[in-house]
């Protein structure tokens, strides 16, 4: 019984940080990990097709991953003290999600397989809605 309440405490424990540090968690953060992980995973893939593997490039993706959740931890941050609902930190957000399909539809690429145009036009909604999001701010700025 004693293992079941510990284990209890510490999924409670690892959503309400989950829930301070990001505000919560959504789909856009389950499809952010999504292509992180795919990302690295594929870079790997690539590198080790293309005989480039080196530990070193691998540990260095491993700490830039980390960064991209940094970033929308303190874009959700930004929110909260400026009391907006998620504004920022979804911004930054689809900035990562084009960024990381970009990178992982390069990456299947180097390895020689074709990419779907649909993908592609994934890439472009995630930049279009991130640049869409700079727009915004800017505006606001503008009337203030």
């Amino acid at each position: 019984m004693g293992e079941k309440i510990e284990i209890l405490i510490k999924s409670l424990s690892a959503g309400a940080l989950i829930g301070y540090t990001f505000g919560g968690w959504t789909v856009l953060l389950t499809l952010l990990l999504i292509l992180v992980v795919a990302d690295w995973l594929s870079g790997w893939a690539a590198a080790w097709i293309n005989g480039e593997l080196k530990s070193r490039v691998g540990y260095y993706g491993i700490a830039r991953k980390v960064g991209i959740f940094v970033m929308v931890m303190i874009a959700h941050l930004i929110d909260v003290v400026l009391g907006d609902a998620h504004y920022f930190r979804d911004i930054v957000i689809f900035f990562y999600l084009a960024n990381e399909l970009l990178s992982v539809v390069e990456n299947v690429g180097r390895m020689g397989i074709p990419i779907p145009n649909v993908i592609l036009n994934a890439v472009k909604i995630f930049e279009t809605k991130s640049e869409q999001g700079k727009d915004d701010q800017k505006q606001t700025k503008e009337m203030n």
